[in-house]
């Protein structure tokens, strides 16, 4: 399977990653008035709900009660610092499983031999779902930090890991013959050749890996122990059958992963332009 068809983001699902996602980003740029559309009809009809008490007002919450909690209400105003707190937990974890799958997507990529011997079982182990490695992970690492930052990682190391193997496998074999003629040093080949060629295919694996540890990070919250975070504010509203800060929680992880994965999305377009590998 190769990256750019399908990539991991996280509990063993898929998503498809299309190779012309910037110019369909360029393209939707143009109707952003269209792309609020469906968010104000969404938001609209929540109102009227809410407003003419279609459910229980315990349950049905109405939107400006919910954006009210986040300046207002004691519990509702840390939703601040618990967003904070996720994209803390987010940029550490993220850290870890990417770095830990370029170095394995370059390994596998360019030898052979450990291509032949860590793929396999790099294949298999994908196909867990990452759900499934929590019980496991807790009783090992326990329910505190070191297990989300585990899990974390796992669910972005596999996407990067992925697609970092499909960039270094597709770079022409005549580049690096040409390479090997000039008899340029491994370090300048990596510098000048290996990674620019391989650009495109590790920013889509950071790009997806990065999403799918947002998605990790807060069912790390939700799943493993007692958190902060939103996952953790979601929690507690839950508990406390508070459904206004559950909706004010799953409002502010739903606005942080929109803005994470946009900003995912230019830093990628800006490398590209960069290097001269997009228009």
């Amino acid at each position: 399977m190769e990256c750019t068809d399908m990539a991991d983001v996280s509990a063993g699902t898929f998503i498809p990653v299309a190779a012309s996602a910037p110019r369909i980003h360029r393209g939707l740029a143009r109707w952003a008035p269209l792309t609020l559309l469906l968010p104000v009809i969404i938001l609209l009809l929540w109102w009227l709900a809410a407003y003419f008490e279609l459910g229980s007002p315990q349950l049905l919450v109405s939107p400006q009660t919910v954006f009210l909690a986040a300046f207002t209400d004691p519990a509702g105003s840390s939703v601040w610092l618990s967003a904070v707190q996720s994209l803390a937990r987010l940029a550490s974890g993220f850290a870890i499983g990417a770095s830990a799958g370029l170095a394995v997507g370059l390994l596998t990529g360019l030898a052979s031999l450990a291509d032949r011997s860590l793929s396999p079982t790099l294949a298999a182990l994908r196909q867990i779902t990452l759900f499934a490695w929590i019980p496991l992970l807790t009783g090992w690492f326990g329910n505190g930090e070191v297990t989300r930052q585990i899990y974390i990682a796992l669910t972005a190391f596999f996407p990067v890991a992925l697609c970092a193997h499909d960039a270094f496998r597709r770079i022409p074999l005549a580049w690096l013959e040409a390479a090997s003629v000039l008899r340029l040093k491994p370090l300048t080949r990596l510098r000048r050749l290996v990674l620019p060629a391989a650009l495109p295919g590790i920013c889509t694996g950071l790009q997806i890996g990065l999403v799918g540890a947002w998605l990790g990070t807060i069912s790390s919250e939700y799943a493993i122990g007692i958190s902060d975070g939103l996952g953790g504010l979601i929690v507690l509203g839950r508990q406390q059958f508070r459904m206004d800060i559950v909706l004010l929680g799953v409002t502010a992880l739903t606005l942080v992963g929109y803005g994470i994965g946009a900003a995912a999305s230019r830093t990628r377009s800006y490398l590209l332009r960069h290097h001269g590998l997009s228009k």
